[in-house]
């Protein structure tokens, strides 16, 4: 991707189409939107009130909503989306929770240009994570993201990048870093009460339905197991009402990726099924166990060889991405790290269908809401989250807010960085995990994985998959 492209600003941009039809993008670049800003974050006063806007409110962005919404002195100022007939049931919600109704505003960039929204909260599909976060940092906002942090793994660097810069608080939604039983779980690894880890084992035993196929266009058609957005179910669902379109604004959706006509099985949540925009359920669900898994194996670093495996079963549809798909990942000293996405009927493990298991030289651990620990040759039960002492949460991992959303606002009051339960550098160590599999999956074979250079070795067919080509004037920029 080159960074010699003539580009202009965002208010150059927001000038000009404005012009034109609503939701109609000039085809053009922009510069960083960079801002004039302190050698540190402001800090916000413990008084002050704290405006948020939250992006993408069709399906992750509700739960966005309801924890704002709980915590004293912040206000929910925005809502944003792409598709405006989201807005009005939303805004009414909004101001049910919080007794003000919040503005609406389906063009990101005007978010930004609002001075007095301090924090965005991205939750909109993947392919928008990164660009969004960049944009905002490069405003001086402070931004929450939800997992996966990226798309591909170079826009991860970018992020990292953008948030260092323009010393941005950056939070990733990887929930578990603030859970109580799982940072006790984690302690209990750490002091070594399973002895040393050699393997971890992330699984997500998660069946779904068939999306079938539908064509491109709006369709009246109706079909069985699919609704009209939304995850797949069993059953007759309503047809689609092409009028609804009016309301999107599709190509801004698109963002960065190819330019595409508009497929209900490309739009609301089954987009995840699509590599233009997701990255399958490794991507989608598997994220969170991912990041358990590097935080008790203590892994600050990424696996040097990656195997993945699978394919696409049982149903005939318009799904890309695997829905079995097994993945080995191994470190440089040795340790294994084991993925298994099962998207069929199909059973559980030790009453777990998405969790951890750690396996060290005394014992093994599972790790699910709680944990429970198991050791020697007959799996002897050991100490677990129901039989271990309660302790203070905050004193477990240095994090503090009673979740995860609380921990945002708190960092944003304090300005102590060190006290975010999970920055985007850690965020983005969990997300490349997904990244390398699918990478190793689409091409069929193993590869070797230079972390440090962020780089294969010796393969320049998967370093091609390391970012995509970028559709103006969504570009995410090699300088930020």
């Amino acid at each position: 991707m080159s960074s010699t492209r003539k580009q202009i600003s965002r208010r150059q941009f927001l000038s000009r189409s404005s012009k034109s039809a609503a939701g109609v993008i000039a085809a053009s670049s922009f510069v960083p939107y960079a801002v004039a800003l302190t050698p540190r974050s402001r800090v916000i006063g413990a008084n002050e009130r704290i405006n948020v806007a939250v992006v993408g409110i069709h399906n992750r962005g509700g739960r966005h909503v309801d924890a704002y919404t709980k915590i004293p002195n912040v206000r929910i100022k925005t809502i944003c989306d792409i598709d405006e007939n989201l807005f009005d049931e939303e805004s009414k919600r909004v101001d049910k929770l919080q007794g003000s109704v919040p503005s609406t505003e389906y063009d990101y960039r005007r978010v930004l240009d609002d001075k007095n929204i301090d924090a965005v909260s991205i939750a909109t599909t993947d392919h928008w994570h990164a660009l969004g976060t960049i944009w905002a940092c490069q405003a001086g906002k402070h931004v929450y993201v939800e997992k996966p942090v990226s798309h591909n793994i170079f826009e991860c660097g970018k992020m990292i990048e953008a948030a260092r810069k323009y010393n941005r608080i950056v939070a990733v939604g990887l929930q578990q870093r603030s859970n109580s039983r799982t940072r006790q779980a984690m302690k209990f690894l750490h002091d070594g009460g399973i002895g040393k880890i050699y393997m971890a084992r992330v699984i997500c035993l998660k069946p779904r339905e068939s999306i079938e196929r539908y064509p491109d266009g709006p369709s009246s058609e109706s079909h069985e197991g699919h609704p009209l957005f939304g995850y797949p179910v069993a059953g007759k669902v309503p047809p689609f009402d092409s009028s609804y379109l009016k309301n999107v604004h599709y190509d801004m959706w698109l963002g960065g990726a190819p330019k595409r006509p508009f497929n209900r099985n490309r739009f609301h949540y089954n987009w995840h099924w699509n590599w233009d925009y997701g990255s399958g359920d490794i991507g989608n669900t598997s994220p969170h166990s991912f990041d358990v898994a590097v935080w008790g194996m203590q892994k600050k670093e990424h696996p040097v060889e990656i195997s993945s495996k699978g394919g696409y079963f049982a149903f005939d549809s318009d799904q890309q991405t695997p829905n079995i798909q097994t993945t080995a990942f191994k470190y440089a000293d040795g340790t294994i790290l084991e993925s298994e996405v099962r998207g069929l009927y199909t059973n559980s493990e030790q009453d777990t269908q998405i969790g951890n298991f750690f396996y060290g030289t005394k014992g093994w651990m599972v790790v699910s809401g709680g944990w429970k620990t198991f050791f020697g040759r007959e799996n002897e039960p050991g100490p677990s989250s129901a039989t271990a002492e309660r302790v203070d949460p905050t004193d477990l991992a240095g994090a503090v807010g009673s979740n995860h959303f609380d921990n945002f606002i708190q960092v944003l009051r304090s300005g102590n960085q060190d006290d975010l339960a999970c920055n985007i550098e850690t965020g983005c160590l969990s997300t490349v995990l997904p990244h390398l599999a699918n990478i190793s999956y689409r091409l069929g074979r193993d590869v070797t994985y230079n972390g440090t250079k962020e780089r294969f070795v010796g393969d320049k067919e998967a370093d091609r998959m390391l970012t995509r080509k970028y559709r103006k004037p969504y570009v995410v920029p090699s300088k930020v």
